[in-house]
């Protein structure tokens, strides 16, 4: 299917493919796709302009119930044929708008990306930013949790799973991958090569540009797939696509797929390496002869993201559990440092090609955890900050930062310790954000309301497995 490009193709589609579902879908407040349908026959080209009414007030983070009326508003250029549904579904991506204003939600997450494409433009700063994000997940077999007022627990389980080398599976043919060293075995060690491959096949089947697919270091089967890079707004759309074809292709297989950040205790997270580059009238302007074939440009916003950091985590790693990824020891960075090649930094620029094209810097905090617009919308403003006052990133450190003596790598600072952390630094930081009016200030006090409500606090409140081996006999 060609890439829709107004109403009038999206109904040519409607029509060409005989579809009889539209799926309407928009991203709510914390992070998690939402979509209701209608009928095909109730699409006509003023759905486009006028859009179609919901109920708001049940989104996280979103209306009261006493202003509770919304709008959806299609986007031509985001349709694509549902790979899974019974019935032929077209679906589309929305822009949320208020029906009384007919202005854009501030708190739609789709729009605040889109402000931010603007404010380059305006600014005359960038035509665009290019973002490429390497989200890493894990394919589990079985998943079971529960908590309440006297109990709790977790238990994941994966036949890929190293834990289970001495577990009667009727035979068990020890194929598992050891700790830590799950990239890149070939099969049969790696198990989950076709599922991939078809996760990989369906991106492309609807329109979606993919690189490449592999095992990742954790054992248990985790796996990356990486997409091509592409404009910010696209990216995040992609990415969205992305989970809903890796999550239902595994329930094909009977499997689950999560991007908690740290599922496993002791094994590697997953990550969401996040690679960008600013271009304007053609050309890329991140590329120049400075340290390793930055220009001074590329240097700057380095440079406003390692300052912005400990705030733009808040974003980027917005979930508790993002920080039991954050840890030393599991190649997550969290010391804010930048340099060429090196892994253990938190920004590192890619060495692979010296083409002029291909240069840019990749952001290694955050993970797949988080609402992708929010995401890279935060990243793009604190770049812009970087560019605008000329903030310079220091020295690189191009040395193996977990190797470094104390008295050395006390002069690095690091990433914050908790979600806590990174929201009272989200507080405290976050001017840059709101520049252009990207950002509102009703955004950053609801999203920082509630994640302390609704996740830090809740956990405060509960016990932890932990504390009972640690603790009970006291």
């Amino acid at each position: 299917m060609n890439t829709p490009q107004s109403p009038k193709d999206v109904l040519s589609i409607i029509e060409r493919e005989k579809v009889e579902i539209i799926d309407l879908r928009f991203m709510d407040f914390p992070g998690l796709w939402q979509h209701f349908s209608v009928p095909a026959g109730e699409i006509d080209e003023n759905s486009f302009e006028e859009g179609l009414g919901f109920d708001g007030s049940s989104i996280r983070g979103w209306r009261a119930i006493n202003e509770s009326d919304m709008l959806v508003k299609p986007v031509p250029e985001t349709a694509f044929i549902d790979p899974f549904l019974q019935h032929k579904t077209l679906v589309m991506i929305c822009n949320i708008c208020d029906p009384i204003t007919g202005e854009e939600y501030t708190k739609d997450p789709r729009n605040i990306a889109r402000k931010t494409v603007a404010y380059f433009k305006s600014s005359g700063l960038a035509d665009i930013a290019y973002f490429g994000p390497e989200a890493e997940f894990f394919i589990f077999d079985d998943i079971r949790f529960d908590q309440n007022e006297h109990s709790g627990y977790y238990f994941v389980d994966s036949v890929e799973g190293r834990w289970n080398t001495g577990r009667d599976e009727g035979p068990n043919l020890g194929y598992k991958p050891r700790y830590k060293e799950g990239y890149f075995p070939v099969p049969p060690t790696d198990s989950q090569q076709d599922i991939r491959s078809e996760m990989l096949l369906t991106m492309e089947k609807i329109g979606m540009a993919v690189e490449c697919q592999h095992h990742e270091v954790a054992t248990g089967g985790q796996a990356e797939i990486d997409m091509r890079f592409a404009p910010l707004v696209e990216m995040a759309d992609n990415l969205l696509k992305y989970k809903y074809i890796i999550k239902n292709t595994a329930k094909k297989y009977g499997k689950t797929v999560t991007f908690m950040p740290k599922p496993l205790f002791n094994d590697n997270g997953s990550g969401m390496h996040v690679h960008m580059s600013l271009w304007k009238d053609n050309k890329n302007l991140f590329a120049g002869d400075g340290y390793a074939g930055l220009s001074e440009v590329g240097l700057y916003a380095i440079g406003g993201i390692l300052k912005h950091a400990p705030a733009l985590l808040a974003f980027t790693n917005p979930t508790t559990n993002s920080y039991k990824r954050l840890v030393p020891g599991f190649e997550a960075p969290v010391n804010l440092a930048y340099s060429s090649r090196n892994r253990s930094a938190a920004v590192r620029i890619p060495m692979y090609s010296s083409s002029e094209k291909a240069k840019r810097f990749e952001f290694r905090c955050p993970d797949p955890s988080c609402n992708p617009y929010l995401a890279f919308s935060a990243i793009s403003m604190a770049v812009v900050d970087g560019i605008i006052n000329k903030i310079h990133p220091g020295e690189p450190l191009d040395k193996d930062i977990y190797d470094l003596p104390p008295e050395e790598l006390s002069k690095v600072d690091q990433t914050p310790g908790s979600l806590r952390a990174a929201l009272e630094a989200l507080e405290k930081d976050h001017d840059f954000l709101l520049k252009g009016d990207v950002f509102t200030s009703d955004v950053i006090e609801t999203w920082i309301d509630y994640k302390m409500t609704n996740e830090v606090q809740a956990l405060d409140l509960r016990p932890h497995p932990w504390e009972f081996a640690l603790y009970y006999d006291i």
